[in-house]
């Protein structure tokens, strides 16, 4: 059974359709690059997968649980939004640290908020902490940042600012960790170190969900491809057959602007 079943999703801001019938599955251990160009709707995709938004119609099932049914109005309730968004862990391009926390205390916040919600966490409150505070850290070490906990962001390089809030999306055990244009806020130097990062887990089967414009990332990383444009996905399939035989016209032009570019 797929971890993840997208089916018909639409989304439209303003009259203007910004998915078109998306569906696609995702596997335990798979490995999703989205590809395409500017404004193809590869982003609304992750915000609705995440519940930043919420599609017009379509469904979205995690691990057959069916979390959004545009046609059944009890998988719509607000109440229910955050608990849904556990299953996904998004990274965002612009890292979204918090500028007063530590790096530290980034990868630690989501999951000490959630634990104030336990019944027992006044009398294991320290105990609760320092668990907490073992996972953060294990996290920031298996990012290369042991030497930086106790930095605050601005005192961090921009590749390492994205590396802590992948920790922190990783902090929550998510289902499937999500990246919208990990690399698009770096400098050229600074890219290899979190595409590095993003390859190890990779390698360790985690589930992912990449939108990206690292062609050659997307290409040797993923084991499935979608190519998404103007609001639909024109053609997906594995990597090898998607760069060195598109089928569809408008994947060729685009992969061949990438390889002129």
């Amino acid at each position: 059974m797929s971890i993840l079943e997208v089916e018909h999703i639409c989304k439209t801001f303003n009259k203007t359709e910004v998915l078109k019938d998306i569906s696609f599955s995702l596997e335990k251990g798979q490995v999703v690059s989205i590809i395409g160009s500017s404004g193809s709707g590869k982003t609304t995709l992750l915000r609705c997968l995440n519940f930043l938004e919420n599609p017009d119609q379509g469904v979205i099932r995690v691990n057959g649980e069916t979390l959004f049914d545009s046609n059944d109005a009890a998988t719509q309730q607000e109440s229910a939004i955050r608990k849904k968004r556990l299953h996904f862990g998004l990274v965002f391009q612009s890292f979204n640290l918090f500028p007063q926390y530590t790096a530290l205390e980034n990868v630690m916040l989501a999951k000490e908020l959630l634990a104030k919600e336990q019944p027992d966490y006044k009398s294991r409150k320290k105990e609760i902490h320092g668990e907490i505070q073992k996972q953060a850290e294990g996290l920031l070490q298996q990012m290369g940042l042991e030497n930086r906990m106790n930095n605050y962001p601005h005192q961090l390089s921009g590749g390492q600012c994205q590396r802590v809030a992948i920790a922190r999306a990783l902090a929550l055990q998510p289902d499937i960790l999500c990246f919208d244009e990990p690399t698009s806020a770096l400098d050229p130097e600074l890219t290899g170190e979190v595409l590095k990062v993003i390859k190890e887990l990779a390698d360790k089967n985690t589930t992912m969900i990449i939108v990206t414009h690292e062609m050659a990332f997307a290409r040797d990383v993923a084991n499935h491809v979608i190519f998404m444009d103007e609001g639909v996905i024109c053609e997906q399939g594995d990597p090898h057959e998607v760069f060195e035989h598109p089928k569809e016209e408008r994947t060729k032009q685009f992969l061949s602007r990438f390889t002129q570019g």
